[in-house]
């Protein structure tokens, strides 16, 4: 099982984060979360501080690029092994940094993945 950080979480039913953060959580991945509103998926709590969580191997993002560079220190010092860019979070400098840092970065959808086996 993969630990996996949500950065983006959201405890809107509604939302992709939420519906990625079920569906990991039922397939047995531990998920971690991060997000800019308080709130709870799954009676876990969405963290707005940047915890700093060991054995993290993925993060998958659900923020716009816009605000993704306030998170480009913290996802670094994490050494996850990928960094997952869901529809509408491609972030070319990001993915090009994460490059230099050995940290794959993947243009796809976590509920795609996990729905095909790609995870």
């Amino acid at each position: 099982m993969k630990n996996t950080l949500i950065v983006g979480a959201s405890s809107n039913p509604s939302r992709y984060a939420y519906l990625a953060a079920q569906r990991l959580t039922s397939l047995g991945h531990p998920i971690f979360l991060v997000g800019r509103r308080k709130g709870s998926v799954l009676g876990k709590d969405i963290n707005l501080e940047k915890i700093n969580w060991a054995d993290i191997d993925t993060v998958t993002l659900y923020i716009n690029p816009s605000h993704q560079p306030e998170y480009y220190d913290y996802i670094i010092s994490l050494n996850p092994k990928r960094v997952i860019f869901n529809p509408g979070t491609e972030n070319p400098e990001f993915e090009t940094i994460l490059d230099s840092k050995n940290i794959i970065p993947v243009q796809a959808c976590t509920l795609v993945m996990l729905a095909s086996g790609q995870y």
